[in-house]
Formats: C-alpha cells, sequence, structure tokens
C-alpha cells in the first residue's frame, strides 16, 4: 500500500485525511482553512492522530494515559480498507473503513450542503467468531485542534461549557484550559478535562454540548451529542503537546456501559454534530442552529408556531377541576391563545405523583367528564392538550404489581426507584403496546392534539434485564423510545408532543429531531427565568423553544411585560390566573400575544445573537436577539444593580441606517438612541426589572 490523501473541501470546512504506507489512517486537519504542511506536523506528530479510538476488553491499551481515552486498542491497529465519497439528500458523505484482523470499524462523516457543520459517528462490525466486547468507542475525534494560530495552546484556548440545573438551565460558563486544571507540565499531560452525563436525564448538570475556541486563528469547534441518555467527551493534550477532543456516547469507565458485540453483529456508536466555523461562538450557534432544523422532523407546529396555554406554572399547579379549568379557558381564548393544554393531575382524585400509571381522568375533578372541558376547550376555537408521563409508573399505581418486572428497569434483582416512580422498559413489546393504547385513547377518543410529554425521574446508570451492561440496557431503551416516538408521529403526523423533563433536564437533539417543542426550565421567578430565556437558542431552535409567560395575581403591568418578553422571541407558553388578572394587565397580555402573531413567521428563518454577550444569573442586563432576512428583533432585560442604560452593539449594523421601534409594548415609555457610525443601539429602561421588544429595519 502506498501513501494516500482524502482530501476534502465542503460548507468552508477542509479535511485532511492521511493513509500511510503501512495502512494507518490519520485525520490530520479538519478546519476553516486549508491545510498548511507546516502545521500537519513530523511524523512522530501526525503518529498520534488517530480518526478513531476504540477500547475492547483484553487488549492492551498502549499509552501512558491514566483515565484518558488514548492509546486504545485495537484502534491502534486499524489498518485502511477502502472508503466512500457519495452523495445523498442532506449532502456529501464519506466513510471511511479500516479493520483489525475480525474488526470491521467505519467512520462517518455527514455534510449538510450550505452549512458549516458535519455530524459524525463510527460503525463497529465483528466478522469474526469470538464476541467482540467493547468498552469505549468515539464518535468523533480529532486531535491538533489548536494546532493554528501562534503561541501556546495554554494562552489561545477556550472552552466554554454549557452548565444546566433544574430552575438554572443553559448557564454557560468560558474559561481557559489552565483555569480548568489542564496545564503543559510535560510532553503530555495525565490529566484531562472530562464532561459526562449517566442516566435517563441526559441534560442534568451539564447540556450534551460543548465549544472550543482558539482565539488566535480564531476558529471555534462547537458541538452537540445528539442522544438522550448517556454520554461522554473529554479534552486534554496528546503526546508532542497537541490537544484533542473526542466525543463520545456511553462508556463503560464513566457510565457504566459495555457491549459485547455478537458475531456478525454490529454496533453504531451515538452521533455528534460539529460546526466547524472562523468566527466566535455566536456563529457557531447560528451554524448549529440552521443544521438543527434541516435534521428536524417537518411539522407545521414549527411553521405556524402556535401560542401555547399551560395551566401549570403559577397558575393551578396540578390541581385541575372542571370549575377552575373554563374560567381560565375563556381568558386564554380571550387572550389569543391557540392550544389549551391541561398539565398534571387530571388523572387522579388526590395525591398523584406516585399513583401515576392508569392515566384515567379522576371524576371527582371532572363531574362532568373530562370530555366536557375538552370539548369546551376546543368550541372556544382552542386545540386541547394534556400532561402525560409515559415513561414511568408510581410505585402505588394498581397496575405495577400486576406486570412483571420486565416491564422496568432492573438493577441487582430489583426495581428501580427514583422519587416515587419505576422507569418503564420501552424494550419489552407490552411496555411499547401499552403507551400506544393511553397515545391512542387520547387522540382518538378524547381528540387531544397536544401532548406534554413530561419526565421527571432520573433512572440511573441502567437496566440489567436481557443486557450485557447496566449501560448497554439503558442504551437499548433509549433507542427503543426514540423508535417507539417515531411510530407515534408516523401514525399522528400532526400531533404536538412537547418534550419535558422537569423543564430542561433533557434538552437534546435525539429527542427534539422528534418534538416541535421543549419546555426549557421550570423556573418559577419570572425575573430568574430571563436568564434562561436569553440563553435557551444556544440549545433549541428560537422556534423550538417553550418560554414561560406567567403573570401574577397581584403584579403591575411592568410584571407583565417583563413576563411577555420572556416568551417573545421563541414559543409563548403562556400561564398565569389570567381569568383573575386586572383589566389594564389583560391588555398588555393581549397585546403581547397579538405582536407576537406579527412577528412569528420569522422566528423559524431567523438566527440568534446576543449583544452584550451570553447571559449569567446575577446580570444587570440581559440581550437576545433574532436576525432573519428582513428585520432584527432585540429582547432587551433590566435587572437589578449597574446603571439606567446599557449600550448594545449591534454586530454586522455598524454603517446600516436603521429605523428602530419598540415593538412591545406599544406605548413609547423609554428611551433609544441608534449610533450609525458606532453600530451601538442605546436603551434606557424606566425602573429594574422592566423589559422590551425593539424592532430594527
Amino acid at each position: 500500500m502506498t501513501q494516500q490523501w482524502i482530501d476534502i473541501q465542503e460548507n468552508g470546512i477542509y479535511m485532511s485525511v492521511e493513509i500511510t504506507d503501512s495502512g494507518d489512517v490519520r485525520l490530520l486537519h479538519l478546519s476553516t482553512s486549508p491545510s498548511d504542511e507546516g502545521l500537519l506536523g513530523t511524523e512522530e506528530e501526525r503518529s498520534v492522530r488517530r480518526i478513531v479510538e476504540l477500547q475492547v476488553t483484553g487488549e492492551d491499551q498502549n499509552d501512558h494515559h491514566a483515565s484518558k481515552y488514548t492509546g486504545t486498542m485495537p484502534g491502534g491497529r486499524l489498518k485502511y480498507v477502502s472508503h466512500r465519497d457519495v452523495r445523498n439528500d442532506y449532502g456529501r458523505k464519506i466513510e471511511i473503513a479500516m479493520e483489525d484482523g475480525s474488526t470491521g470499524v467505519t467512520v462517518h462523516y455527514q455534510f449538510y450542503d450550505g452549512i458549516s457543520v458535519i455530524r459524525s459517528w463510527t460503525e463497529v462490525v465483528n466478522r469474526g467468531k469470538d464476541s467482540l466486547p467493547l468498552e469505549y468507542v468515539s464518535s468523533f475525534a480529532l486531535t491538533g485542534i489548536a494546532k493554528e494560530g501562534a503561541g501556546t495552546w495554554e494562552a489561545k484556548s477556550r472552552l466554554r461549557v454549557p452548565h444546566n440545573t433544574w430552575h438554572g438551565e443553559l448557564q454557560w460558563r468560558t474559561n481557559t484550559l489552565p483555569e480548568l486544571g489542564l496545564t503543559k507540565a510535560n510532553d503530555f499531560s495525565l490529566k484531562r478535562l472530562s464532561y459526562s452525563k449517566s442516566g435517563t436525564w441526559s441534560s442534568a448538570d451539564l447540556l450534551p454540548m460543548g465549544c472550543y475556541e482558539n482565539t488566535v486563528s480564531g476558529t471555534v469547534l462547537c458541538w452537540q451529542i445528539e442522544h438522550n441518555g448517556s454520554w461522554h467527551w473529554e479534552i486534554s493534550d496528546a503526546a508532542q503537546g497537541q490537544i484533542y477532543l473526542q466525543i463520545s456516547g456511553p462508556t463503560e469507565n464513566e457510565n457504566h456501559w459495555w457491549k459485547n458485540v455478537a458475531p456478525g453483529e454490529t454496533f453504531v456508536s451515538v452521533p455528534a454534530a460539529i460546526a466547524i466555523i472562523l468566527g466566535g461562538f455566536e456563529q457557531a450557534i447560528g451554524e448549529l442552529t440552521r443544521y438543527r432544523r434541516v435534521i428536524r422532523r417537518p411539522n407545521v407546529d414549527n411553521v405556524q408556531l402556535p401560542v401555547i396555554f399551560n395551566d401549570y406554572m403559577n397558575c393551578l399547579f396540578a390541581d385541575p377541576t372542571t370549575e377552575k379549568s373554563l374560567p381560565l379557558v375563556d381568558a386564554a381564548s380571550k387572550a389569543g391563545c391557540e392550544y389549551y393544554c391541561i398539565d398534571a393531575g387530571w388523572y387522579a382524585d388526590g395525591e398523584w405523583w406516585t399513583d401515576v400509571g392508569l392515566w384515567q381522568p379522576a371524576a371527582s375533578r371532572f363531574p362532568g367528564g373530562l370530555q366536557e372541558v375538552l370539548d369546551y376547550i376546543r368550541a372556544k376555537g382552542l386545540i386541547p392538550g394534556l400532561w402525560l408521563e409515559l415513561e414511568v409508573m408510581g410505585i402505588h399505581c394498581p397496575l405495577a404489581d400486576q406486570v412483571p418486572d420486565e416491564w422496568f428497569f432492573m438493577r441487582h434483582g430489583k426495581r428501580v426507584i427514583d422519587h416515587g416512580r419505576y422507569q418503564l422498559d420501552y424494550r419489552h413489546p407490552d411496555v411499547v403496546q401499552y403507551a400506544d393504547e393511553v397515545i391512542d385513547r387520547l387522540v382518538t377518543e378524547y381528540k387531544v392534539g397536544y401532548i406534554k410529554m413530561d419526565y421527571n425521574i432520573n433512572a440511573g446508570i441502567g437496566t440489567e434485564v436481557d443486557a450485557d451492561s447496566f449501560g448497554e440496557g439503558l442504551l437499548q431503551h433509549n433507542r427503543a423510545y426514540l423508535a417507539w416516538l417515531d411510530r407515534v408521529f408516523a401514525r399522528y403526523p400532526d400531533l404536538v408532543i412537547e418534550n419535558c423533563g422537569s423543564g430542561g433536564m433533557r434538552m437534546d437533539y435525539a429527542l427534539l429531531a422528534r418534538h416541535s417543542v421543549q419546555s426549557i426550565s421550570d423556573q418559577t421567578d419570572y425575573r430568574k427565568f430571563a436568564a434562561i430565556s436569553a440563553a435557551a437558542p444556544t440549545a433549541v431552535t428560537p422556534e423550538q423553544s417553550a418560554a414561560w409567560s406567567y403573570p401574577l395575581k397581584e403584579g403591575d403591568e411592568e410584571e407583565v411585560i417583563f413576563n411577555m418578553v420572556n416568551s417573545m422571541l421563541m414559543r409563548i407558553h403562556q400561564s398565569g390566573h389570567l381569568a383573575d388578572i386586572q383589566p389594564d394587565r389583560f391588555e398588555l397580555i393581549r397585546e403581547g400575544i397579538s405582536y407576537y402573531k406579527s412577528i412569528r413567521e420569522q422566528i423559524p428563518q431567523s438566527l440568534p445573537f446576543w449583544p452584550i454577550g451570553l447571559p449569567k444569573h446575577g446580570d444587570s442586563w440581559l440581550s437576545l436577539g433574532l436576525r432573519s432576512a428582513e428585520k432584527a428583533y432585540v429582547a432587551v432585560w433590566r435587572l437589578q444593580g449597574g446603571a439606567k442604560e446599557v449600550m448594545l452593539p449591534l454586530q454586522g449594523f455598524q454603517g446600516k441606517e436603521l429605523s428602530v421601534r419598540c415593538g412591545y409594548p406599544k406605548r413609547e415609555d423609554c428611551n433609544w438612541h441608534w449610533n450609525q457610525q458606532e453600530g451601538v443601539l442605546t436603551v434606557t429602561l424606566p425602573a429594574e426589572f422592566t423589559a422590551r421588544i425593539f424592532e430594527l429595519q
């Protein structure tokens, strides 16, 4: 075999793969500019730039690695077999096949026409007679991410990590690698920056995302792991002082995943998408936004963006009745809402948390039947919806004692219990039948057009039932649940199913490639919600981000306005006791929804920007913008502390003559000034905890 090169130029991305005389496959370059021979390094430096890492039980891990996934075997022995360069409906696709004896590995890179994003995953096939026990498979591996630009990687590298917690979602933090503990102490380090999540909440603690920036070259890698379960990524310095990034789904060490691939069987890793751009974080999120729209299931909901009313937040709080619901339906209709969702509690006479599972209406709550309320919702011109938590069964649900243990996650011979619920296993055909019957009943009998699918537990590392490991049981369940969702949407393509996991504890594009709506938080304080709302487009497209607006019973007009601004550049998730709000404040809600309807058709084509940077809890001012071909919309929030005015640099608008107006509220009780030469919009808001939407044309 003689040396070969696979050189790719696609959508502003340049890829160079070297195939050595001995058949080693190396990913030497993946960036926004053509490869430079001077940056490709010596033979010794190039030898560590493996295109994939693969560790099998019983094999040596031939490196001084500590916990790092370097020097894996048989990953280091894989030899080139062939490659394919094809086109499909998305764009160009590169497949590079390798083998080591009976182990076959194919690395897949999917490009997307006009978008600077690749999707990467790895396929492992066992062609031998013995089993192939996997401990680790990289979905994406790239060594040399800091090779461009002068200076040390310590000085020029920045890592953005998205922290996530209940009521405090979407909080990105940026650090140098030394600030996080990774410093060049030798030719290479045993230290790694490792980020993982185990369990059924894919975005608790951290979003399945990350971003690396080279401040000298101006290049950015921004990635998302497209999986609804456990995942792992790490950054460290490899031999020869090169920084690497490796992304994977579950692993044995971090996530209790171990897969015994049988002869003839194929294992496919979790996919990851990587934006590769020349620019900054904002531009990278813009490319991921465009990519997310391409991979998402086409649906009318993400085009028309109907306004959602949900009776939970700062409203009925899981205590719906006919008496309470009917006035709210009237008020929601009058305000201009288009969906009306009855949240938790509709199926239980009393305490419902540990009883869920039968999903039958509670007669005590609805004396005339639940159908009476659903019919009333439709009569008022709204599409009715119901709350479900269909992946769990309460420990006191009568059905739980009537079905076998195999319906549920099991560990060490016991059912897994978390927060009073069992975790259903969607690999079991009877569980799937049970779930189908619930969905079919809601859609065909109750004529429900909207389902809020919540998920309020973390069932942990997985299940031992019919699995090689706990983590493999979880991975199989994760994929079975996605397959079930696909079948539901195939049966009911117009059904809207909101994805919720105690708010934003399960925000990932395995689920969001299917669901049209994502609840971004359970935060009950509208003032704190602003920082979550302003950051939401980093992880979810604006048209999928359901942001709460829940005016209080007793409040003032500025409180109503602030609540509305929290949601108006995304999906309005309206709540609050609308039937009991003073008329002048109610009119501000109506005005906000009416204004939203006048701009919403542009949201699915808009890209987000942040004039004063990403929001943090505790900031005095926040701002989020959406830029479409026709206009830009800028939300501005004034919180506590700081000055009375804020200067908003609007990148790309310098030197342009703009028409600026306050879009919401229409009353002009705040001041603003556009500095055309400097490209700065200065806004003065009347008091703390006030907010406005501005239009720029």
